[in-house]
């Protein structure tokens, strides 16, 4: 089955740095074929016939004996990205799809949090959650955004990582089957 792995707030800057040659060593050294990364932030894809869950697991150990880091890895399947995709919550493609956001989190929500996070006046900014992911639509970019970094996860206490809609298409393509 094909998979993409998400790190979580690596290369920002110059904290929690791995070079994508040395995320795709440590993805074969653990015996995931077809290993390919894109772009600089902690994207790669794979080949493996194990659960996500222990993928997430083997991954994040590795990275922390081998690079040293220590970061949450969301992994999703050829399927599940194809899923994101067609629960967009805009009921359309994004006009400027570096604007939209999809954050993996690494569990469902608790509902009451959704609720709360719900009611919370984030204009002009957006954002829905459905099942593992956060949709967040950000018109005026992230610097300006109500729910730019920590914000949306420290909302629904689970740990996630966004990527935009350019990024989660492409994701969604290379695992694709």
């Amino acid at each position: 089955m094909r998979y993409a792995a998400l790190l979580r707030a690596v290369n920002l800057v110059k904290r929690n740095r791995i070079a994508m040659a040395d995320l795709r060593r440590i993805l074969a050294e653990l015996g995931y074929a077809d290993a390919k990364t894109h772009l600089q932030s902690g994207n790669a894809v794979f080949t493996s016939n194990l659960p996500a869950v222990e993928l997430e697991c083997h991954i994040g150990a590795a990275l922390a004996e081998h690079a040293g880091l220590q970061c949450a890895v969301m992994v999703r399947s050829g399927a599940e990205l194809a899923a994101v995709l067609a629960a967009n919550p805009l009921g359309r493609e994004p006009e400027k799809p570096s604007l939209y956001f999809v954050s993996f989190l690494a569990a469902e929500p608790d509902p009451a949090a959704v609720a709360a996070l719900a009611t919370l006046d984030v204009s002009p900014d957006r954002a829905w959650i459905v099942g593992r992911e956060a949709y967040l639509w950000c018109p005026n970019g992230t610097p300006r955004s109500k729910l730019a970094g920590p914000f949306v996860e420290k909302q629904l206490g689970v740990a996630g990582t966004a990527r935009n809609w350019n990024t989660v298409s492409k994701l969604a393509a290379l695992t694709a089957d």
